[in-house]
């Protein structure tokens, strides 16, 4: 993989900050190493001595005031090493990446720790996106990816998507204006970046097949593509065993994956991960040593503690606890969906994820719908435009979350919908 190619300038000119350097030196010295190079705080003066967090088993996570010291201290920017480490392992158990074989500067796998995977995503599009850029996302996705790449002044190219994903036609489609081989052409505009969330995807619920994923990647490769494989919902896949990622298959070096405990551990301790090819996985870093310097070290170190305790297999029964939680709660709004909007919607139930993605019939953009008259019904969702790649496109879609709301509220929420429905489809017929 040529690199080169993928960098923009921005990217390419940032170089390593120096005290940045020597504080991961230091942390990894030995104890006799005498540093007068440091401008760290000394966290004597820091008002904390130790913490302890109380698991649901009421067994402890304890941070002692040597550890508390550490966990309040600047850490390296790549995230702790032990944490690095512990979901490279993961990594390579979940999906055995090709790239594992790898001389770095041939695109090695690498990860570093992010400040949830927003983090991360935001800054990818900044490394990778020059003005004028071409970039191709799933239509709908993820409306937070969109307030990241818009203002980068590219041009969004939709890829259309169904149940199972982004289809592969409709992206040949959209590439077919150009050639294969333009993508040798520095002057080409061919698109360089293909976005995608392949499980659960937000806003449809859509999990991609395993034959679509294969048959994406193939066109990545025959056009030169970095994938973004956008996956905070690939722990929330309701059938087992979970279906290969792209990183997975990746030959080439040519996919970033973007995780993020977010949806399983905790939204509120903004802990992500971003693996992918160490050329591009260093650049990333640098940004994080000019912008945040690190993620939180107190939260990586309280994530680290309950990740050791529980090993890579308490972690994924966890995980299956949590999915199956949600596969429950998923259960519950196509039982209500039925009942309640049979004749009035259409729908299609997501295998993983938190989004049930309604299609209102009769109705030719929700906009108005669901932000005046459904909120004088007092109940809410979220109108499709919100979610479209194009700017002002009007939806007949809304997104309704399955997470948070309880099985009686999603009955009686959906109820009120369908009178809502009824009402309006009174009024066209009068």
């Amino acid at each position: 993989m040529n690199y080169a190619r993928f960098l923009n300038a921005v990217s390419k000119a940032r170089v390593a900050s120096p005290i940045r350097e020597l504080t991961a030196i230091q942390q990894r010295g030995p104890p006799t190493l005498i540093s007068l190079a440091s401008g760290m705080p000394n966290t004597d003066m820091f008002p904390f001595t130790q913490a302890s967090v109380t698991l649901p088993d009421d067994s402890q996570l304890h941070l002692d005031q040597k550890l508390i010291k550490r966990a309040l201290q600047y850490s390296p920017s790549p995230g702790i090493p032990e944490l690095v480490q512990w979901l490279k392992n993961l990594q390579v158990q979940l999906h055995n990446p090709p790239t594992c074989q790898l001389a770095p500067e041939q695109g090695q796998m690498d990860l570093c720790v992010t400040t949830g995977s927003q983090e991360a995503l935001s800054k990818t599009f900044e490394m990778l996106v020059t003005p004028g850029d071409n970039v191709l996302m799933d239509q709908p996705t993820y409306p937070g990816t969109l307030a990241a790449v818009r203002p980068l002044g590219c041009n969004l190219l939709p890829v259309e998507t169904d149940q199972l994903g982004m289809r592969p036609d409709a992206l040949r489609d959209v590439l077919s204006r150009w050639k294969p081989e333009d993508c040798k052409n520095p002057q080409s505009d061919i698109p360089k970046v293909l976005y995608t969330i392949p499980n659960g995807g937000n806003p449809t619920g859509a999990t991609m097949s395993l034959d679509r994923r294969q048959e994406i990647y193939e066109i990545a490769r025959n056009y030169d593509l970095m994938i973004l494989e956008d996956d905070p919902y690939y722990f929330l896949q309701f059938t087992r065993p979970r279906l290969p990622s792209f990183l997975s298959m990746d030959v080439d070096s040519r996919v970033l994956k973007f995780d993020s405990f977010s949806k399983i551990l905790s939204s509120g301790m903004r802990v992500g991960y971003m693996t992918g090819p160490k050329p591009v996985i260093s650049k990333i870093v640098l940004h994080i040593q000019s912008s945040t310097l690190h993620t939180s070290t107190l939260t990586q170190m309280i994530l680290f503690l309950l990740l050791e305790k529980w090993g890579v297999d308490g972690f994924l029964q966890h995980c299956d606890r949590v999915s199956d939680f949600y596969q429950e709660r998923r259960d519950h709004m196509i039982k209500s969906a039925d009942r309640w909007l049979t004749g009035l919607a259409e729908w299609h139930p997501p295998s993983a994820g938190m989004f049930l993605w309604l299609k209102l019939l009769g109705i030719h953009d929700t906009h108005k719908l669901i932000m005046e008259k459904a909120m004088e019904k007092e109940v809410l969702f979220v109108p499709g435009n919100a979610f479209s790649v194009t700017p002002g496109e009007a939806s007949p879609y809304v997104r309704a979350a399955f997470s948070q709301a309880t099985p009686e509220q999603m009955d009686k929420g959906l109820e009120r919908l369908a009178r809502l429905l009824r009402e309006e489809r009174q009024l066209a017929e009068s």
